[in-house]
């Protein structure tokens, strides 16, 4: 219940950095998304029981906050979450590179499908442009953040399911 509590602090946290701080520090036209990173992180911990909560309250969080149409973050973050919770079960052992990977895999999913909700609702966006200079560029300063992001998401995760001692 507390892990799924401090959600919220959390995430009211990292809106006010990431529309403050975050989205100043712009690559071209792309900007890192901590929503995306921290629920990679904690995802991936591999005693934390409450990633489903996390997804759908920091995708309701970023849902209120931007400016997409509503229900895209969140529905990109819950499609996220599952594909990350897939590949810590069936694939590798070493979630640092599948930090990386699922970070790479995340921010192509979400600007797609954020592109494909901006289209869809009438606004022209030209999609080379779109990849060009937000996509790659977010790729990259996605890659830079996701190392202390998880570095901090662990932490916390390490605190709020501390591992059990048998005597």
């Amino acid at each position: 219940m507390l892990a799924t509590l401090i959600a919220i602090p959390v995430f009211s946290f990292l809106i006010i950095l990431q529309s403050t701080i975050v989205n100043r520090m712009t690559l071209l036209q792309g900007t890192a998304d901590l929503f995306l990173l921290t629920i990679i992180a904690w995802s991936l911990h591999r005693r934390v029981k409450t990633a489903w909560q996390w997804s759908v309250i920091g995708g309701l969080i970023y849902t209120i906050a931007s400016a997409l149409p509503f229900g895209v973050s969140l529905a990109g973050y819950i499609i996220i979450t599952s594909l990350t919770k897939f590949m810590r079960r069936h694939t590798w052992q070493v979630p640092i590179l599948t930090m990386l990977i699922l970070s790479f895999i995340g921010t192509i999913f979400l600007h797609g499908l954020s592109l494909l909700a901006i289209k869809l609702s009438g606004n022209p966006i030209p999609v080379v442009d779109a990849i060009g200079l937000i996509t790659l560029p977010s790729i990259l300063l996605n890659l830079i953040f996701a190392i202390p992001i998880y570095a901090i998401i662990n932490d916390l995760a390490n605190w709020l399911y501390p591992e059990e001692i048998e005597a």
